[in-house]
């Protein structure tokens, strides 16, 4: 898991967004399973609402032009120190650019692309604004993995771009529940991005038949609440659809969801760190 830092560091997921078809609803979704208030955010991009936790905005909403049918995903937004050298190295190391870069009010410098698979993220380069880096504060997104075909081509790709490092890992089960397992839990093809020997988001090659159902590979959000149990019942309540149960890893309980409108997301009850031995 992430864990909050002072202020934007270059090559960490440091905000996440998501266009809806229904902005409106998507606002009573999210706002009612995550307490979370909302305030106006950059006119220039339209319907668009900042979701705010402790007073910071942890995350944005917008709202999709008419007659557009793309699939709904969380987008995480990477910390960068200079979006148009980031956006250059996208385009060098195999990948799209999409939007961008362009100024953004007081929020900075802000860019969307696709990695070399189509997964769509985006960079940001911090104005007077910034988001609020992902922490374990409920409501807060703590967690962003890459649910991809194969990791090896994209976790170089994200390291060239982003100066992360990558290390494949074998764990008890990768936080979005998918892929195979072999007779120890542990899941295959499970790459960790690391930025200054800390973990910052995974990669999960799960094939072609594993990605989730009418998306392409896409990066999941998760986002960290007291009781998985209990959100995964207000998801329900609230129309979004809860995909198999509560499980636990070494990282806490975790559930998969989707939102009223296909959109994949977690929600994670981040275990307690182990104290420290004397």
């Amino acid at each position: 898991m992430t864990e909050s830092v002072s202020g934007p560091t270059p090559g960490v997921p440091c905000f996440v967004s998501v266009m809806m078809h229904d902005l409106s609803a998507g606002r009573r979704f999210y706002g009612e399973l995550f307490g979370w208030e909302f305030e106006a955010g950059p006119e220039m991009l339209g319907p668009y609402l900042n979701a705010m936790v402790d007073g910071r905005p942890i995350a944005g909403l917008g709202g999709m032009a008419p007659g557009r049918r793309h699939p709904v995903d969380w987008v995480p937004f990477f910390s960068t120190a200079d979006a148009d050298a980031t956006t250059d190295r996208v385009r060098e190391c195999g990948g799209t650019p999409a939007v961008g870069p362009m100024d953004v009010e007081q929020a900075g410098r802000v860019a969307l692309a696709a990695d070399p698979l189509g997964a769509v993220f985006g960079v940001w380069q911090a104005g007077v604004e910034y988001g609020t880096p992902f922490s374990t504060r409920p409501g807060s997104p703590v967690w962003t993995e890459l649910v991809t075909v194969e990791s090896s081509m994209v976790s170089k790709f994200y390291s060239l771009v982003f100066d992360d490092d990558p290390r494949p890992e074998r764990r008890d089960g990768a936080i979005d529940g998918t892929g195979t397992a072999d007779g120890t839990g542990a899941t295959e093809d499970y790459v960790v991005l690391y930025h200054d020997d800390r973990p910052v988001a995974g990669i999960h090659g799960v094939g072609t038949a594993g990605l989730p159902p009418g998306h392409g590979a896409c990066w999941v959000t998760y986002f960290s609440v007291a009781d998985p149990e209990e959100a995964a019942a207000r998801v329900t309540r609230l129309g979004g659809k809860v995909l198999g149960a509560v499980q636990r890893a070494p990282f806490g309980e975790f559930v998969r969801a989707t939102d009223p409108e296909g959109a994949p997301f977690g929600l994670v009850r981040p275990a307690e760190p182990a104290p420290s031995g004397g």
